[in-house]
């Protein structure tokens, strides 16, 4: 008769301390797209984080976070200080089950939307836990498919940018390896958007990948016009050019154009994505993980996408979304935004047009000094060991 196996000190480890932090990250100017300049926000001058922080009595140690762009992020770190307890003496492995457990702590505030963004950054943490346990990047441990993925850059393509700084922005991207150029649209004067286009779609060349972003400004007609005018400048995606809620509109656009559709960014569950994805509405999905609740919901959003043969580009965040990407099945986009590089220590590295997959282990990064100064406020549950 065999010996029953003994439990490894992984099996037996538990969740001893958590830290809850809010941090308020300046940006260098102020931020506009069309939400702006159409009156619905203010320009961007700071980005909220929730950074959450686990440690175990064996001693192993999670980085996660999750961000809120204008209000939201005081919230965030109110609900997240509120559940944060339920984590403590519980197996740091059981990723699933702490998800669900943190959800119906405070299900009757929602299952999407602020209550999962809080949720995220405990589950990106979990995961970074589980892979620097493991010895392996966290692209490794979810079993990557690439070392590196086609990237794109957000930030020197918004609408406060004038001309001139645009095509200094795209060169100076090019530059660094930068395999792709995101340009904002959606202005009241949709001939400014015409013009702005065209005249990067010159600079660049007719075959180097060009993206526009119209942050859910057109109604359905201004966007088939839009989308008609756009189509001789191969570009690589549409993105937003509908509320993003408009399922039926984005699967609308979708089937009459030959430039494919990009949306899902603003979408805060995988019920929320599953809709865009049983209309075929979207020929990019856009998931946010710690928009939908952390890698764990975005898994599984990554899953039906793939099984319903779209193609993915997570937004924003890319130091968390490399790893992601790198394990799609097909060859996803990553955006590249330096807005979130001071919080922390290492860089992100591109290099013919591709971002290389971090191999240090977990998401491999590390707080900043800077972060303690930007620090808002910060809540610790239990005790270090």
């Amino acid at each position: 008769m065999q010996d029953t196996p003994q439990l490894s000190s992984a099996d037996d480890d538990r969740i001893a301390w958590v830290r809850v932090a809010s941090v308020f990250l300046p940006l260098a100017n102020p931020i506009s797209d069309a939400k702006v300049l159409t009156g619905r926000q203010k320009p961007m001058t700071e980005i909220a984080i929730l950074f959450v922080e686990i440690e175990t009595r064996d001693g192993h140690r999670g980085l996660g976070f999750s961000y809120s762009k204008r209000a939201g992020g005081p919230g965030q770190f109110a609900h997240a200080q509120e559940v944060a307890p339920s984590l403590i003496g519980e197996n740091p492995s059981d990723i699933s089950k702490l998800w669900d457990k943190l959800c119906w702590a405070g299900a009757s505030v929602g299952r999407s939307g602020l209550a999962t963004q809080a949720i995220g950054a405990f589950d990106v943490a979990l995961w970074d836990l589980k892979a620097k346990r493991a010895n392996l990047s966290l692209a490794r441990l979810l079993g990557a498919h690439r070392d590196s993925v086609q990237c794109y850059n957000t930030s020197g393509g918004f609408l406060h940018t004038p001309l001139e700084q645009l095509m200094i922005n795209t060169d100076l991207s090019r530059e660094k390896g930068i395999g792709g150029i995101k340009l904002k649209v959606g202005q009241p004067d949709q001939a400014l958007d015409l013009h702005r286009v065209s005249t990067i779609r010159k600079h660049l060349g007719d075959d180097f990948p060009l993206m526009v972003d119209a942050n859910q400004q057109w109604d359905r007609p201004t966007a088939q016009r839009m989308c008609r005018r756009l189509e001789p400048l191969n570009l690589v995606w549409i993105e937003e050019p509908l509320d993003c809620y408009d399922a039926e509109g984005h699967a609308a656009l979708a089937q009459q154009f030959d430039t494919p559709i990009a949306t899902g960014e603003m979408l805060t569950s995988v019920a929320e994505h599953w809709e865009f994805i049983k209309l075929r509405a979207a020929d990019y999905l856009m998931p946010d993980a710690p928009r939908v609740g952390g890698i764990s919901p975005y898994l599984k959003v990554q899953a039906l996408a793939e099984q319903a043969g779209l193609m993915i580009a997570p937004h924003f965040a890319m130091e968390l979304h490399i790893h992601l990407a790198a394990t799609y099945s097909r060859e996803p986009w990553v955006e590249h935004f330096e807005w979130l590089e001071p919080l922390f220590n290492e860089r992100m590295q591109t290099r013919d047009g591709r971002m290389l997959v971090p191999t240090r282990p977990g998401l491999g990064l590390s707080l900043s000094e800077q972060v303690a100064g930007w620090t808002a406020q910060q809540v610790e549950i239990g005790q270090r060991p």
